[in-house]
C-alpha cells in the first residue's frame, strides 16, 4: 500500500496514477511523440535521411500536459544529410579560372539524433543512427522524378526507472525485481516512396524487441513492444503562391486494438515561407501548428488541445521546432547534392 505524508505527496502520486493509467491503456507514450512529424520526419522513418538533398540541424521540444507533476517530455536533435556519389570535379580553364562541375545526385542518405524521453518515473536516453539508399525512378532532369528509399537505423538506448521522491511500498514485486537501468540496442527499420506531389511511408521500431540487453542482472527479460508507423500526404497547388498539403500518421503497436491512433492533418503554406495547419489525433487531441521560413531557418510551434479528461489537470502540450538548412540550391555545394 501506498503511504500517504501530507497533500502535496497525494497531489504527486494523483499525477503519477494519471500517467501510468494512460501508458497501461496505449502503450503509446514507449516511444516520443511527435505533434510536427511533417517537419522532420526523419525522426519517425530513417528512410528519410538526406530526403530533401539539405544538410539540416534540428532541434525539437515537446512538453506534454504541462501543469502536471512529472508530465511527458521529450527533447531530441538530429542531422541529416545527402552523401555524394562521387566527388566534384575541379578543371582549371585556360583563363586560370577553376570551375565546379558537380556530378549527379547521390543516392546515399545519413543522419543521426540524440534524444531523452521521460514519461513518469520511466526515462529513455539514446542516441540513433541512420543509412538511407535512395532509388531514383526516371531521369533526373523530370519534374515529376519518383524515388524509392529505405533505411535502416542503429538504435540504443537507457531504460530508466527513477523512484526518488516516490512513495511507495518498497516490497513491490514490479519495482525490486526488475533493474533500475538497463542498455537497450536495436534497429528500426523504414521504406519510403515520393514525388513533387505525393509521398508515402512505412516504418518501424525496435526489431529485436529489446531482448538484447546490457547490465541486466536481475535475469529477468525486458520485452519492449515494437511500433509501425504509416504516413502520406498530397501536395495541391492553389492560387498564387498558396500550396495546400493534406496528410496522414496512422501509428500502432504489438498491442494492435489497444494501441492504433491517427492523425489527420492539413497545412497551407504561402510561398514556402509561412504556413498554418490544424491536426486531428483520434481519442487524444486537437492541435494548431504555425511556422515559418527566415533565410535558412525555419521555425515551428504547435499546440495539442487535449480532448480527454486530463485537460482539467493540464495546461495542454507544446512543442517547438527549430532547423538550419544548408544549401538554397544543393549543387552549389561540394558536400551536398539534391535528387
Amino acid at each position: 500500500m501506498l503511504k500517504l505524508k501530507n497533500m502535496s505527496h497525494i497531489k504527486y502520486l494523483f499525477s503519477a496514477l494519471i500517467i501510468f493509467l494512460i501508458c497501461g491503456i496505449s502503450e503509446a507514450q514507449q516511444v516520443p511523440m511527435y505533434s510536427q512529424y511533417i517537419m522532420n520526419g526523419f525522426l519517425v522513418n530513417p528512410s528519410l535521411a538526406g530526403r530533401d538533398g539539405y544538410t539540416s540541424l534540428n532541434l525539437t521540444v515537446r512538453e506534454q500536459w504541462v501543469g502536471l507533476e512529472q508530465p511527458p517530455s521529450t527533447y531530441a536533435l538530429s542531422f541529416q544529410t545527402r552523401i555524394l556519389r562521387n566527388s566534384f570535379i575541379s578543371k582549371s580553364t585556360q583563363v586560370k579560372k577553376k570551375l565546379i562541375r558537380p556530378t549527379k545526385g547521390g543516392q546515399v542518405g545519413i543522419g543521426a539524433y540524440v534524444f531523452n524521453d521521460n514519461n513518469g518515473i520511466m526515462h529513455r536516453t539514446g542516441i540513433q543512427t541512420a543509412y538511407a539508399y535512395q532509388i531514383q525512378l526516371g531521369e533526373e532532369e523530370n519534374e515529376n522524378l519518383k524515388t524509392l528509399a529505405f533505411g535502416l537505423a542503429l538504435t540504443a538506448y537507457q531504460y530508466a526507472v527513477n523512484t526518488d521522491g516516490l512513495i511507495y511500498d518498497h516490497d513491490d514485486p514490479y519495482l525490486n525485481n526488475y533493474d533500475r537501468s538497463v542498455f537497450i540496442p536495436d534497429f528500426n527499420f523504414g521504406v519510403s516512396f515520393f514525388t513533387p506531389k505525393y509521398y508515402a511511408g512505412f516504418s518501424m521500431t525496435n526489431m529485436l524487441r529489446g531482448s538484447v540487453m546490457f547490465f541486466n542482472s536481475t535475469g529477468n527479460k525486458h520485452s519492449e513492444l515494437g511500433y509501425y508507423f504509416l504516413t502520406g500526404g498530397v501536395k495541391i497547388p492553389l492560387s498564387g503562391n498558396w500550396l495546400l498539403e493534406p496528410s496522414a500518421f496512422l501509428k500502432s503497436s504489438d498491442m494492435v486494438l489497444e494501441s492504433i491512433q491517427l492523425d489527420i492533418t492539413s497545412r497551407i503554406y504561402y510561398r514556402n515561407d509561412y504556413w498554418a495547419g490544424i491536426s486531428y489525433r483520434t481519442n487524444d487531441a486537437l492541435i494548431l501548428m504555425l511556422g515559418l521560413k527566415y533565410d535558412r531557418f525555419y521555425f515551428a510551434y504547435a499546440f495539442d488541445y487535449t480532448l480527454t479528461d486530463l485537460r482539467r489537470q493540464g495546461f495542454g502540450t507544446h512543442e517547438f521546432s527549430l532547423a538550419v538548412k544548408f544549401g538554397t540550391n544543393a549543387r552549389r555545394y561540394r558536400w551536398l547534392n539534391a535528387y
